[in-house]
């Protein structure tokens, strides 16, 4: 067990380099638990074991704070999903099913997925950060189930629907699933979850089979 003295001298070890991803992190944790809102600067430093000074050297506000959360650890996850399109050789089918379990292991079953929550309850308030947020990670999101439901319609794999409405459809569920996560099963009141992996499966199977073309 770590005693005072152990932890402080812990602390005098990390490098000055480290700081901004310790920050990132202990802020990550506390924007999913507490909130934009009602998440403090000193809150965050205390998180990571420094001062609000230090926090300052490297964020001048809470804004900038949030904004290097999406850039560290959700972008690259956007980004990963974007590789996957570029590189995929098999059916639209197969690639959308990819996608939606990838967003699940990358995002949606981490502590990430309380990020929706976040924006959900506090974009009004906040409209910079939604604003940041959904050009960063909604768009780019969408942008990705959306290419792949019309590369399948351009290849006869699937039928001619619309596609910004039937990514809706998809992502939909997919939101609230991290939403129920985060919010009822997260409040230990007894509230299950459907096990992710089937909900998942189920989702896509009933999505898929309402775009397929007829043959």
């Amino acid at each position: 067990m770590q005693t005072t003295a152990t932890r402080t001298e812990s602390r005098r070890e990390r490098r000055p380099e480290d700081r901004p991803q310790e920050l990132v992190a202990a802020a990550l944790d506390l924007f999913v638990e507490k909130g934009f809102a009602a998440t403090r600067l000193d809150d965050v430093a205390a998180r990571a074991g420094v001062s609000k000074g230090t926090l300052y050297l490297y964020f001048d506000s809470k804004e900038a704070l949030f904004k290097a959360v999406i850039e560290s650890a959700v972008i690259p996850a956007v980004a990963q999903g974007e590789q996957v399109v570029r590189d995929f050789q098999g059916s639209s089918a197969d690639l959308l099913r990819q996608l939606v379990h990838g967003w699940w292991r990358l995002f949606g079953g981490t502590k990430l997925g309380g990020i929706p929550k976040l924006m959900v309850s506090e974009a009004r308030n906040f409209p910079g950060v939604a604003q940041f947020y959904h050009e960063q990670v909604i768009q780019r999101g969408v942008r990705l189930f959306a290419g792949t439901v019309q590369r399948g319609i351009d290849s006869g794999e699937f039928r001619p629907v619309d596609v910004e409405c039937a990514v809706g459809a998809l992502l939909g569920p997919l939101m609230m699933k991290a939403l129920w996560r985060h919010s009822f099963v997260a409040c230990g009141c007894g509230i299950s979850e459907i096990e992710p992996e089937h909900f998942l499966e189920t989702t896509v199977d009933l999505f898929l089979n309402g775009l397929r073309a007829s043959r």
